[in-house]
Formats: structure tokens, C-alpha cells, sequence
């Protein structure tokens, strides 16, 4: 299981960016995969989260309305596309996936590298 986000980089405030989670060696259709991110000095936090076989999503509460997942099946992708982006969105965001996990939690089993996302003000 590998995952490789992209997608991240220094946007102004009330800008834009989509992230990008590529999986291999496997096909997220009846796993859970999450976005993730940890801020500087703070713990990680679940942001969002998706299991195609049962459609259910999950979004942390106070990013709703901004922030939309969405996965592309022909490239066994999933993405993050983040609207409104506030100074404190800044993080590492990261992309975990979890066959058993459960959207919500955070106790995922195989996570990407992370990619930083910065938000000027």
C-alpha cells in the first residue's frame, strides 16, 4: 500500500488548492481514506474522509461548507479541494487509507508522506 499526495503549496488567503492522493498496490473501493493534517505545535485532525462501498463521507465540522472529497476509480485517486483557505489551514496535510478504518478516526494504517500547505493572510 503506497499513497503520494500532491498538490500542495502557499495560496493568500480566501484562495484555492486541490490536493491529490495517489494510491498503489491497491484499490480504495472498499477501504477508508482520510485527509489529515497537523498544524506546527498541534496535534493531527481528521479534515475528511471517504469509503466508496458504502458512500459515507465525514468532515470535520468546522470545515464544512469549504472543503470538498471527492476520487477519481480510472486513477485510484482521491482528492481534497479547499475553498476559502483561511492562515489557519496551514498544515501538513496527509492522505491515510485503512481497509477496516472508520471515517471520524484517526487510527489509520497506512499514511502518505504529507504535503504543506500554507495560507498567507
Amino acid at each position: 500500500v503506497q499513497l503520494a499526495e500532491s498538490g500542495g503549496g502557499l495560496v493568500q488567503a480566501g484562495g484555492s488548492l486541490r490536493l491529490s492522493c495517489t494510491a498503489s498496490g491497491f484499490t480504495f473501493d472498499d477501504w477508508a481514506i482520510g485527509w489529515f493534517r497537523q498544524a506546527p505545535g498541534k496535534e493531527r485532525e481528521g479534515v475528511s474522509c471517504m469509503r466508496k462501498s458504502d458512500g459515507s463521507t465525514y468532515y470535520a465540522e468546522s470545515l464544512k461548507g469549504r472543503f470538498t472529497i471527492s476520487s477519481d476509480n480510472a486513477k485510484n485517486t482521491v482528492y481534497l479541494q479547499m475553498n476559502s483557505l483561511k492562515p489557519e489551514d496551514t498544515a501538513v496535510y496527509y492522505c491515510a487509507a485503512d481497509r477496516f478504518g472508520v471515517c471520524g478516526e484517526t487510527d489509520f494504517r497506512s499514511w502518505g508522506q504529507g504535503t504543506q500547505v500554507t495560507v498567507s493572510s
